[in-house]
């Protein structure tokens, strides 16, 4: 096997990849915070692409994942999922979300945060914030076995063999455990355990198994309990492991890496645009292994060539890894003045495979380079900033700085404890740290966590256990209350109103050196195919080099009008098939005045020279049309953009309203963005004709559409619209059908945030 490299990238997860499992080459399970569980079946080959079908969704967050292998009664295995809402899913993968589970395991009293099946597929494991591990017979549901002794929460289950089961705990203790329930022993660890894998029975070490946790070593035990070997090598937290039939090991963590070890030593180091790796599995038959992050992501790596991503997908991951931002906190206090240039790159070589050194760069930016033993090369993989999504302004507690310093009022009559929190942080970490300094009882970590996340995620505040934390984000987390536990803490009250919507919204996100790539290679195409009137010549090629270069760089106003030229040139004179990168450069120019001044004269006038391509015809590629809809969102970031936006509204009506029943998910977004941005426009200088226009499209929309994120913002948009006034409530209500309209999309997107802008509507429609 060569070198580690992206297989496929899966997405379609709303929120962190929590768990994951890879049963067999042909597919892989996933879970996350989105609330669902997700199979991901091999639809072809080289390249690898997959398709995925929800097969659970729930009401809380999902964090714990296994998978039992076939049996004569369940010839396709099962699937076993469990998280915040205290409950094992036991469900066949032939089953559909809406069909009744195999079974629904109950007996825990919190969070469900791991799981594990036996290699004879008679045992599951579970593990919960509720200081216990059960033992459940397949087929047997009725009654669990309990492992108790543990004094925090179970981090780690590993079902062993059929007579041993291992657990790992907060409270820094390793427990070997009979299944018929009986304490073996205990391994002192000193820190945390998070995650346990089996090692092969021939293992080369002699071990047994291995654990990780907060201390970032690996450790390797017999199950008499000698440790055998720590392996070091992680910066941070480790989450998840996972050992490969020949005995390697694959390790991931919070320093945003999957590493993959061989004899002691860390072999590969897989970089992840993300903050947290939260979970790694390995295909037993063909030794692939697949993560799952807080990135949303689900990516296969594999060291088979055959089985590589296509270059450019390689290539854009590993270019969104060199882009993404570190937190300063991640990597401690830097001294830039005594940092080296990039000249050390080129002079001297990493001692060890995954050694990070940090590089002033000569524009002033700090970035992070990893030295790649298999490549013998520096390879960067981030730039530091400041704080990740931080405004930049801090709060000093007890001498240090914080992007948050909450007050929790924890008992009437008392000073409130002060929760210091940076965003490159855990928050369950944090939470339960906080717990531990105040000596909290256990059963406030779940209230503490789901604060920290509500009230750092967007604008908006909840009680406890509220929902429509980030209007824009996906956060489906919910608490599921329990009489017998503790009075919550009293957190902050009252969440502010949703609507009206008071920003524009853009769309900019991109990666430019992949979108010039592929324009250089439809050129090339072109070149070839002898259209030499449509083909840009070599003087071409290097001023439209130039030009992207400035857009990246978000020097927009540096840019050439003769580079904006090829550019629209791209985006409407090419063969269809081809135009998508010049769109896609075209929609990212829309958000800065100077282009957009250029392309209100008449020669290049967008409103014209769009439309006259045929982009929004039916026969139109639909990635084109979504693309000159982004166009036109985009135009809302500056004034002269929204200038433009207002005059022309009539036309680009016209243009996008055959599509706003599209069932295409890109189309759609970009749609309700664009009609999110007029009703934000409308709330300042209001036009009658206009708003009604508006909100009977979206009743449509909210009529055909069933992607969340389309439902949530044709709903925000609507809401808005309501907020002009009492008559369009009354036309919303008795012209447009609008409250059947909103009872259809909740019914279709169980989601708090769809709920809660629902309610807000509701209460507008009845005046």
């Amino acid at each position: 096997m060569g070198d580690f490299k992206l297989s496929a990238s899966l997405q379609g997860h709303e929120d962190d990849v929590r768990s994951v499992a890879f049963p067999h080459p042909s597919f892989v399970i996933s879970a996350s915070r989105d609330a669902t569980v997700r199979l991901w079946k091999l639809e072809s080959s080289n390249p690898p692409k997959y398709d995925s079908t929800i097969k659970s969704h729930g009401t809380a967050f999902v964090n714990s994942l296994s998978f039992v292998p076939p049996s004569t009664e369940y010839p396709d295995g099962i699937i076993v999922s469990a998280g915040q809402d205290q409950i094992v899913d036991v469900r066949q993968p032939s089953k559909a979300p809406d069909d009744n589970a195999e079974a629904l395991l109950l007996g825990h009293g919190a969070n469900v945060c791991a799981l594990d099946a036996s290699e004879d597929g008679k045992l599951i494991i579970s593990g919960s914030w509720d200081t216990d591990a059960r033992i459940w017979q397949v087929g047997k549901w009725e009654n669990s076995t309990v492992l108790q002794g543990h004094t925090a929460s179970v981090w780690a289950v590993l079902a062993y063999d059929r007579n041993t089961v291992v657990t790992g705990c907060a409270d820094k203790e390793i427990r070997v455990f009979s299944t018929t329930g009986a304490l073996i022993r205990s391994i002192q660890t000193g820190d945390v355990v998070r995650a346990l894998c089996r090692l092969p029975s021939n293992h080369h070490s002699g071990a047994h198994f291995a654990s990780a946790g907060n201390d970032a070593v690996i450790r390797l035990w017999t199950l008499d309990g000698r440790q055998v070997y720590a392996l070091h090598g992680h910066e941070s937290f480790i989450y998840s492991l996972a050992a490969f039939p020949d005995g390697r090991l694959v390790s991931a963590g919070e320093d945003r890496t999957a590493r993959i070890w061989n004899n002691q030593q860390c072999i590969q180091t897989i970089t992840h645009p993300a903050i947290s790796v939260w979970s790694v599995a390995v295909c037993p038959e063909n030794g692939d292994i697949v993560t799952g992050a807080s990135d949303r992501i689900v990516r296969i790596f594999t060291g088979a060539a055959e089985r590589y991503a296509d270059p450019v997908a390689i290539e854009a991951f590993n270019d969104s890894v060199k882009s993404s931002s570190i937190p300063q906190q991640a990597v401690g206090n830097i001294n830039k003045e005594k940092l080296p240039g990039p000249e050390f790159l080129t002079q001297k070589s990493g001692t060890k495979e995954g050694q990070v050194q940090m590089i002033n760069e000569p524009n002033g930016n700090v970035s992070a380079y990893q030295w790649s033993t298999a490549a013998n090369q520096w390879v960067n993989v981030g730039t530091v900033v400041d704080a990740a999504g931080s405004s930049g302004v801090k709060t000093t507690y007890n001498g240090k700085d914080y992007d948050y310093v909450f007050d929790v009022d924890i008992e009437d009559g008392k000073p409130p404890l002060k929760l210091p929190y940076n965003l490159s942080q855990n928050p369950y970490e944090v939470a339960r740290k906080f717990c531990e300094d105040n000596k909290l009882p256990i059963t406030y970590l779940d209230q503490v966590t789901n604060f920290i996340v509500q009230n750092t995620h967007g604008a908006t505040l909840g009680q406890p256990g509220s929902q429509g934390a980030d209007p824009w984000g996906t956060d489906s987390r919910y608490r599921p209350g329990d009489g017998a536990q503790a009075p919550p803490p009293q957190l902050p009250a009252s969440r502010p109103k949703l609507l009206p919507q008071k920003e524009y919204l853009d769309i900019l996100t991109a990666n430019h050196k992949i979108i010039f790539k592929k324009l250089q290679e439809f050129n090339q195409q072109l070149v070839d195919d002898g259209n030499k009137d449509l083909s840009l010549n070599p003087s071409d090629i290097e001023l439209l080099k130039t030009t992207i270069s400035n857009m990246e760089k978000g020097a927009l106003i540096d840019v050439d009008p003769a580079g904006i030229d090829l550019i629209l040139k791209t985006a409407t004179l090419w063969p269809a098939d081809k135009r998508l990168p010049g769109l896609d450069l075209l929609r990212l120019l829309t958000s800065s005045s100077k282009p957009v001044s250029y392309f209100s004269h008449p020669e290049q006038a967008i409103i014209r020279v769009l439309p006259a391509s045929g982009v929004f015809e039916s026969t139109s590629p639909v990635n084109n049309t979504m693309m000159a809809v982004r166009a036109f969102s985009n135009l809302f970031r500056s004034e002269t953009g929204r200038d433009l936006a207002d005059n022309e509204f009539d036309k680009i009506h016209e243009f996008i309203y055959p599509f706003i029943t599209s069932t295409n998910r890109n189309l759609i977004i970009a749609l309700t963005t664009l009609y999110i941005n007029y009703a934000v426009m409308l709330a300042e200088s209001s036009n009658a004709d206009r708003a009604l226009t508006l909100l009977d499209d979206l009743s449509k929309i909210l009529g055909t559409a069933t992607d969340s994120e389309a439902v949530y913002r044709a709903l925000v948009a609507a809401g808005t619209l309501l907020c002009l006034g009492d008559e369009y409530c009354e036309a919303g209500r008795d012209v447009f059908g609008l409250g059947a309209a909103v009872a259809r999309a909740e019914e279709k997107v169980k989601e708090p945030r769809v709920k809660n802008v629902v309610a807000e509507i509701r209460g507008k429609l009845r005046g």
